[in-house]
């Protein structure tokens, strides 16, 4: 399918409340670097740079598998997951390895590797997640994710968070074999809830991918938890808040 960012698709300087609402999983939903006390257990003293440059790996793969050769390297979002733990363990925690012993590196660190990829499965939620997510489904708004994870990988995140019955969509990238920020990807949402990205609030904990969302024309949210400057693109969020409770805010008279 080919999906092109045409003048419907951009962002409205003043919007009608949102008739939906799509939240991003990793980052805004699920707390990613909730791996680091497992890690420090497993790598002492590398634990919260592990988790670190664990995420950073993933989503930088993410990228590399989306851009090159028009999508023709596409692998599930949980196997760039486990790739990107692999790199994060051998730079930080590993580095006395040679590339060339990348199989005996594996198997040595088989039982460590699983035991975070496991972990990533069961991922903290924020707090104030499932009191936000009531709240919606109390005043009839539908709910979802969003999310570079797998089918299964979400599935298990959300029943781990205790959110089956809060959400009405889990939608995973996987279905358009690109991940965000790609047109297709945010598409998919659109194709969930049958409504056009004006009319859908688009959540994020991360700055690319609340501003890959408003370029496509959904509203966003931007969740700066970290208190950090937003991306120096020339573009901004529909509004930006501290925690979830701020998705409130669009409802509120």
């Amino acid at each position: 399918m080919n999906h092109t960012l045409t003048a419907s698709h951009q962002p409205t300087a003043t919007a009608p409340a949102p008739r939906a609402v799509l939240f991003d999983a990793y980052g805004t939903l699920f707390d990613v670097y909730s791996v680091a006390e497992l890690a420090e257990d497993l790598f002492p003293g590398h634990g919260q740079a592990l988790s670190v440059l664990w995420r950073d790996k993933q989503i930088e793969y993410t990228r590399l598998v989306t851009t090159c050769n028009h999508g023709a390297h596409y692998r599930p979002f949980s196997e760039l997951t486990r790739a990107a733990l692999v790199y994060a363990i051998k730079k930080i925690a590993a580095h006395a390895y040679e590339s060339s012993a990348t199989a005996e590196f594996v198997i040595e660190n088989e039982p460590a590797i699983e035991m975070l990829m496991a972990q990533y499965q069961h991922l903290d939620a924020f707090p104030e997640n499932l009191s936000v997510l009531q709240q919606l489904k109390t005043m009839g708004i539908p709910t979802g994710i969003l999310s570079n994870g797998d089918p299964a990988m979400l599935r298990a995140a959300v029943y781990s968070a205790g959110m089956d019955d809060l959400l009405g969509h889990v939608i995973s990238v996987d279905a358009a074999r690109k991940f965000k920020t790609h047109p297709e990807a945010y598409a998919l949402g659109e194709q969930a809830t049958g409504l056009p990205a004006a009319s859908i609030l688009f959540v994020s904990s991360n700055g690319w991918d609340a501003l890959g969302a408003t370029w496509y024309g959904f509203q966003t949210l931007w969740v700066n938890r970290s208190q950090l400057p937003f991306e120096e693109l020339g573009c901004q969020p529909t509004r930006t808040g501290h925690n979830l409770t701020a998705v409130l805010d669009f409802f509120t008279a």
